[in-house]
């Protein structure tokens, strides 16, 4: 049997290293933390003290990292990979990276005489588990042959896809593809759950339906359930997106749906979701309608608004504070293809909710717009996102419910304490 070595034994790695030493490899593991490769010693595998003793022992050394500068540190720095690798030695990537680093890596380890196949994977922390993960494998098709018995310990689809750098290309396609859908879900979901509709039932159509998925097919229960621990979480997926705009922008290729997906998954970044599982995206759309999605969906005959308050004393109990706060809004408008137009207002913050805030101008906007707010010097704050999701007019002025956008805990306190002492001064 083949000599493997392994490195990088996170979410992902920790799983796919396990199920080559249970397959009869000899796996020599490398992690920066000594815990995981513990645990793989336990199952007879062997610890490295560096990449380069892997490389050093190893006939294929795999590499599963987070990003280029994780992947970068482990070929380049020291005792890295390069210090270790020997003429015969084929190294496979299974991370999401730029295919600009793939395709340089398989230049400089040509120049050793070692093979390289950039092969990430689809299929999640499960499907790492069960070893039946998907490959996606760029690079010769000789050496993804010698190394096929390698890839189907760990995988139950392995798919040759081309010359090097083939196998991450691939993989920011599919990846743009599962995070546009993951968002669509996010935003269905938001519609029926607004209207009442009962999500288990739902989710019976929508499985059955034209809106299948895959990612409505795995996402299900965690959205139901409110199980956000993740299986791929939210901030890798928002940095593949970042790598998929790049390669986009190389290819001079415009991508309205994926910088969409984008600006969501920055939004709920912005809100602490990172560490989370990327479906958790679901809670932006749980802010906006200003009610959970998944579970039990509480029924009520009163009367709601727009912005999801229910109307008359109920609405009260959602402790407003009224306000004379002069605002600043940045106004944006679609002006031609590639293109915005834009200017400053004068508004009045008039009153904070928990779920936004209610501004006052004699300007007229449109319901759905964006704004950016700008508050006083003296606040201290960046400017906030917010989208109108209500337009009343009051004695000559145009009222606006925003809903905020983004907006990170420490920032909210930020908000809070602002209006306080604000309110404070004028009692």
């Amino acid at each position: 049997m083949k000599t493997i070595g392994f490195i990088g034994l996170g979410t992902m790695g920790l799983p796919m290293a396990a199920n080559l030493a249970k397959k009869g490899f000899h796996v020599i593991a490398y992690n920066r933390t000594s815990e995981k490769t513990a645990e793989l010693e336990k199952i007879g595998a062997e610890a490295a003290g560096s990449p380069a003793e892997a490389a050093r022992s190893a006939d294929t050394l795999f590499t599963m990292v987070s990003n280029d500068n994780a992947l970068s540190e482990v070929l380049y720095g020291s005792g890295g990979i390069m210090e270790g690798v020997h003429p015969g030695l084929t190294v496979i990537d299974c991370s999401t990276v730029s295919p600009r680093l793939s395709l340089r890596i398989h230049r400089d380890l040509a120049a050793h005489f070692v093979n390289f196949l950039d092969a990430p994977v689809s299929g999640g922390k499960l499907a790492a588990t069960d070893g039946t993960l998907t490959f996606m494998v760029g690079g010769s098709h000789d050496v993804f042959l010698e190394n096929l018995d390698v890839f189907q310990g760990m995988g139950r689809r392995i798919v040759y896809m081309g010359p090097a750098g083939s196998g991450s290309q691939t993989k920011l396609a599919h990846n743009t593809i599962a995070a546009i859908n993951n968002a669509a879900l996010s935003e269905g979901l938001a519609m029926a759950a607004r209207s009442g509709i009962d999500l288990e039932r739902f989710f019976e159509v929508v499985l059955n339906g034209a809106a299948a998925s895959k990612q409505a097919e795995l996402k299900r229960d965690k959205i139901l359930k409110r199980d956000f621990a993740p299986q791929f979480s939210l901030e890798l997926m928002l940095k593949d997106l970042d790598l998929s705009s790049d390669f986009a922008a190389g290819m001079k290729l415009p991508m309205p749906l994926m910088q969409t997906a984008r600006s969501l998954f920055q939004i709920a970044e912005g809100k602490g979701l990172g560490a989370l599982d990327f479906s958790s995206v679901v809670r932006c759309y749980e802010d906006w309608i200003g009610q959970p999605i998944g579970g039990k969906v509480p029924t009520t005959d009163k009367p709601q608004s727009l912005d999801g308050e229910t109307s008359g004393s109920e609405r009260r109990k959602n402790a407003r504070v009224t306000l004379n706060i002069r605002l600043q809004l940045s106004v944006y408008q679609w002006e031609r293809e590639g293109a915005f137009s834009g200017q400053i207002i004068e508004g009045i913050l008039q009153d904070l909710s928990e779920s936004g805030l209610q501004i006052a101008s004699k300007f007229p906007l449109a319901k759905d717009m964006f704004v950016v707010i700008h508050f006083p010097e003296e606040a201290g704050l960046p400017p906030i996102t917010g989208r109108i999701i209500r337009v009343e007019t009051r004695e000559g002025l145009f009222t606006y419910g925003c809903m905020l956008s983004g907006l990170p805990p420490h920032t909210r306190k930020q908000l809070e304490k602002y209006v306080r002492l604000h309110a404070e001064k004028q009692q």
